[in-house]
C-alpha cells in the first residue's frame, strides 16, 4: 500500500501540481484546502507525513500543527511564504519537522519528503537508559513514555545523549540550538536544561541524567 501524504493548502493550482509530483514519486496523495477539516482528517487516516500551509482559511497552519503534536508524532512539513524568524521557531517549536519557502520546486518538495521519511527510519535507542530519540519526528520516548519535548529541548537531549560524559559548555549549546546567531542570554540554555530535567524526572525520579559542572557547561549521563 502507498503512503499516504496529506497535502493542506487552499491554493489549488499549487495543491494538484503537489498531488502530481507526489503520485508520480510513488505516494498516495490527498488535499484538504480548509483548516477546519485537518484534525479530524488526521485522527481518521492517519497520514505517513503532512504538508501543511501557514496561512489557511477557517484554521492557521501553526495551530493545526500545535493539536496535531497533542496526539500524534506524524512528520509534518510546514509551506509558508512567511519567512520571518518568529514564524520559523515558533513552527519548529510546536513540532514541525521542516520549512519550504514560497516559491519552490515541486520537485524540492519531493525531496524533502523523502528526506523527512528517510530519516523516521533511522531512530535511535539508548538502551541502557530507556532512552530513545527519534530525529524526523522530534520525538523523545524514555521507558516507552514520551516525554513531550519541544525542538529545542530535542535538539539538546540528542546533542548530549550522543556523547554521554562530554562536557557541553553553554555557548556550544546555544550555537547548536539556534545556528542562526542569535542574541540570548546563557541562561536561556540553564532555562531549557531545567524543563528538560523536570521531564525526564516525571518519568524516571530516581535518576538524574544530565548534570550541571559548575563554571563548565552540562553532560548526559548513562549512569
Amino acid at each position: 500500500m502507498s503512503e499516504i501524504i496529506l497535502i493542506v493548502e487552499d491554493e489549488g493550482k499549487l495543491a494538484q501540481v503537489l498531488v502530481d509530483y507526489l503520485c508520480q514519486a510513488g505516494y498516495e496523495a490527498h488535499c484538504l484546502h480548509d483548516g477546519l477539516t485537518v484534525v479530524p482528517w488526521v485522527q481518521e487516516h492517519q497520514p505517513r507525513l503532512i504538508l501543511l500551509d501557514l496561512m489557511l482559511p477557517g484554521k492557521g497552519g501553526l495551530e493545526i500543527c500545535k493539536e496535531i503534536r497533542a496526539f500524534s508524532s506524524t512528520p509534518i512539513i510546514m509551506i509558508t511564504a512567511r519567512v520571518e524568524e518568529i514564524d520559523r521557531l515558533l513552527g519548529l517549536e510546536l513540532g514541525a519537522d521542516d520549512y519550504i519557502c514560497k516559491p519552490f520546486s515541486p520537485r524540492e518538495v519531493v525531496a524533502r519528503v523523502k528526506a523527512v521519511l528517510r530519516r523516521g527510519k533511522g531512530v535511535e535507542p539508548q538502551n541502557d537508559t530507556g532512552l530513545i530519540l527519534d530525529e524526523s519526528r522530534y520525538r523523545a520516548a524514555l521507558h516507552g513514555i514520551n516525554l513531550d519535548l519541544t525542538a529545542v529541548e530535542f535538539k539538546l537531549l540528542t546533542l548530549l545523549a550522543a556523547n554521554p560524559g562530554r562536557i557541553y559548555g553553554r555557548q556550544h549549546l546555544m550555537d547548536h540550538i539556534y545556528p542562526d546567531q542569535r542574541i540570548v542570554s546563557d541562561r536561556t540554555i540553564d532555562s531549557h536544561i531545567k524543563k528538560l530535567r523536570k521531564k525526564m524526572a516525571v518519568v524516571d525520579p530516581d535518576k538524574e541524567f544530565i548534570h550541571s559542572l559548575y563554571g563548565a557547561g552540562y553532560k548526559y549521563e548513562r549512569e
